[in-house]
């Protein structure tokens, strides 16, 4: 049995796990994006679905000062005596915290501090009870990663920070995981930075604190330099299955364009762990990440495909959807029209580092179609609703409809850093549909009305929504929006959004 890498495709960076008996549990980074720490479960390593978010709370989650890809850093999820743990950073907010539950599917508990600096901070249960927390730190003993011992109960720090390793000499030694094997600690990071040159090396010491020992293998895991899909593989995390055998997810990006570029964001990518006769672990084949990998030998366990569909006929969004920063009260709505997803706008555009009236989901495909049903009448000039391809708020394409002297229009708008270039006509009366079609390279943005039949506006390219160009941590959403410059806007009623993958990438 083989499967197909990633196991989690669209913006999903810094993947962490752990295993209670036959499940998996692994969480990612949200950054600027709530609810936050998305929580996914799995049978068999390779089929995963969502089962909640750790951070749903704007007590949790404070985003107000978040800038973007800001926010929530790099999460860790650990399992000890009845208890998941997940441990993060918020770098526009409180610094590092846990939470924990009895549930993985929460709720989790309100944050409980960590005063280490640092991000991508860990977990190390020991066997005598000891728990030690571990972050990567530009600290008095240079850059590096830092440990101290903690009351779990408190969050209180037991013993000072000290640096225990600064990796092999790669930049931004980062994504700290200890783990005791074999009576050893081996700890593995992630070097060289979150982009082309990214790896993962390991070192392992008899003591917590080391010295530890450099594994001569290093890296255990790198793409850098190769001619493949996949890139930037990195920021690891090992599980030993139930069977014996060890496996490890990272994150990894697939550029679909030259110069290289991807819009995506980063992945999950899963792979096999192999110990050496000198017992060091290597990932994947040859220290490589590939598309196609022999599976684990679990049984297989596959969870219902997602409907095309969202009608909004629950009380409550699927977990798919995520709203930009804690949404704005009175912002959206589940029951002001029930059947139907409201949005009321403000002054908050797409172009501030703010709020907007915005409900989104993470592009998870290359090539998919994307539609939502508008029925939106402007009353004043400056209020606008519509479709979004959103990286940041200086890099997005926009379709809309917007009230212009006195005019309701059809907008496509392309906003690529200082540039921008936007396309109107007439909009047609009544409801409308509004579509953008992705593929590899561009998203071209179409209207369909009863008196018109379907209208193509314009197409932007993909690379220009890229991190090579936009820069940045997150990958491309879309999302619905309404805004308003009078701060007064009319209901914006969506009344489906299809969501309809056209390839299994």
């Amino acid at each position: 049995m083989q499967y197909t890498n990633p196991v989690i495709p669209g913006f999903h960076p810094d993947p962490s796990i752990c295993r209670v008996g036959d499940d998996y549990y692994l969480v990612t980074s949200s950054f600027e994006y709530f609810p936050g720490v998305p929580v996914f479960h799995s049978k068999d390593l390779v089929h995963w679905r969502q089962i909640g978010h750790c951070l749903t709370t704007e007590t949790q989650l404070p985003l107000t000062k978040a800038w973007s890809s800001g926010g929530i850093f790099a999460p860790t999820i650990r399992y000890h005596n009845g208890w998941f743990y997940m441990v993060t950073t918020n770098v526009s907010g409180s610094g590092n915290f846990y939470v924990k539950t009895r549930n993985p599917e929460g709720p989790w508990s309100d944050p409980i501090p960590v005063a280490q600096s640092g991000i991508d901070p860990s977990l190390l249960f020991d066997d005598d009870g000891r728990v030690y927390f571990h972050s990567a730190c530009a600290g008095d003993q240079g850059d590096g990663i830092y440990q101290c011992e903690i009351d779990i109960e408190t969050g209180r720090m037991l013993t000072e920070s000290r640096l225990i390793w600064k990796g092999t000499g790669g930049a931004h030694p980062e994504a700290p995981h200890v783990y005791k094997i074999h009576g050893q600690y081996y700890l593995m990071i992630a070097e060289g930075g979150t982009e082309y040159g990214h790896m993962e090396t390991i070192a392992r010491s008899d003591d917590p604190y080391g010295p530890y020992e450099s594994c001569p293998h290093n890296p255990i895991l790198s793409n850098r330099s190769m001619k493949s899909t996949i890139h930037a593989a990195g920021h690891a995390d090992l599980i030993q299955a139930q069977d014996g055998s060890w496996w490890a997810v990272c994150l990894g990006i697939r550029p679909v364009s030259y110069p290289m570029g991807h819009h995506l964001g980063r992945e999950v990518f899963l792979a096999k762990v192999t110990w050496t006769a000198d017992g060091w672990p290597v990932i994947g084949n040859n220290t490589h990440i590939e598309p196609v990998m022999d599976a684990p030998r679990l049984p297989e366990v596959r969870f219902p495909a997602k409907q095309v569909r969202d009608d909004f006929g629950e009380t409550r969004l699927g977990l798919e959807w995520s709203f930009l920063r804690n949404p704005r009260e009175g912002s959206w709505s589940l029951t002001e029209r029930p059947g139907s997803l409201v949005l009321h706008g403000d002054r908050i555009s797409l172009d501030d580092t703010g709020s907007p009236a915005f409900v989104g989901r993470r592009l998870c495909h290359f090539s998919c179609n994307m539609e939502a049903a508008l029925d939106f009448e402007p009353l004043n000039d400056g209020e606008e609703a519509g479709l979004t391809v959103y990286k940041s708020e200086k890099h997005h394409y926009d379709l809309a409809v917007r009230r212009v002297n006195g005019r309701k229009l059809l907008v496509f708008r392309r906003t690529v850093g200082s540039l921008r270039v936007e396309e109107t006509r007439d909009c047609p009366a009544g409801p409308l549909v509004l579509q953008i079609k992705a593929l590899p390279e561009k998203f071209t943005a179409f209207v369909r009305a009863r008196e018109t039949g379907s209208i193509e506006l314009g197409w932007g390219e993909t690379h220009l929504l890229s991190t090579e160009v936009a820069g940045g941590f997150t990958g491309v959403f879309i999302a619905m929006y309404a805004t308003s410059e009078t701060g007064d806007s009319s209901p914006a009623s969506f009344d489906w959004f299809d969501y309809d993958p056209a390839d299994e990438s």
